[in-house]
């Protein structure tokens, strides 16, 4: 449980209000090319107190990637021996590749007394609110439409038609699943979203 003091202004005394839950995770998810990766950096250098949640991947390494700090990049045998040991908070496979998120990631951010930032999938950003419900604030950025949505997977050029069929595939089915998230903005003009995502985190936390 987590106390809060307030100061009261007529009699300049403070007061420890027990049993109020201080909000300490972001979750944004999207669809692949939805946006989610410009949105975390702009968080990270507008927000301080927010470190980014590096997730788990037994995909291959992009350019531009490093490891631990874009992902942690296991091999497949790696990450299903932690998956037997119960060391992942949330896992999913999508594509042939596992992603997750490991237990000890949250737990270093709480005794640190930061704000956690995950950039993950929407299965993924259920599965952490069931575990923290009243910690954790979900964003989903919608795209304008699918077919803005094609546009980008293909300028990105870092899947082939197939891939891109897939990944529009399984946006419809994240579009659908996210409609109990707590925010859901239409990532259509980039400011305007950065606008709007500034002005949730700072009522929020």
């Amino acid at each position: 449980m987590n106390y809060i003091f307030y100061k009261c202004k007529k009699y300049n005394q403070r007061y420890l209000l027990i049993g109020i839950t201080v909000k300490k995770i972001i979750v944004i998810s999207a669809p692949s090319g939805g946006g989610k990766s410009v949105v975390s950096n702009y968080i990270l250098k507008n927000f301080p107190d927010v470190c980014f949640s590096i997730s788990s991947t037994t995909r291959k390494i992009r350019e531009g990637e490093k490891d631990g700090i874009h992902y942690y990049f296991l091999t497949q045998s790696d990450f299903e021996n932690k998956i037997k040991n119960n060391e992942f908070i949330e896992y999913e496979e999508i594509f042939g590749n596992y992603y997750g998120t490991l237990k000890s990631e949250i737990e270093n951010a709480f005794n640190e007394n930061k704000i956690l930032l995950f950039d993950i999938d929407v299965k993924g950003a259920y599965s952490i609110k069931k575990h923290y419900p009243d910690e954790t604030l979900l964003i989903f950025l919608k795209p304008p439409s699918l077919e803005i949505l094609t546009d980008r997977l293909k300028n990105r050029k870092t899947e082939n038609d197939e891939q891109i069929k897939n990944r529009i595939a399984r946006a419809e089915l994240e579009i659908e699943m996210s409609k109990n998230f707590d925010y859901i903005i239409t990532n259509d003009l980039l400011e305007e979203t950065l606008n709007t995502v500034h002005k949730i985190i700072s009522e929020n936390f």
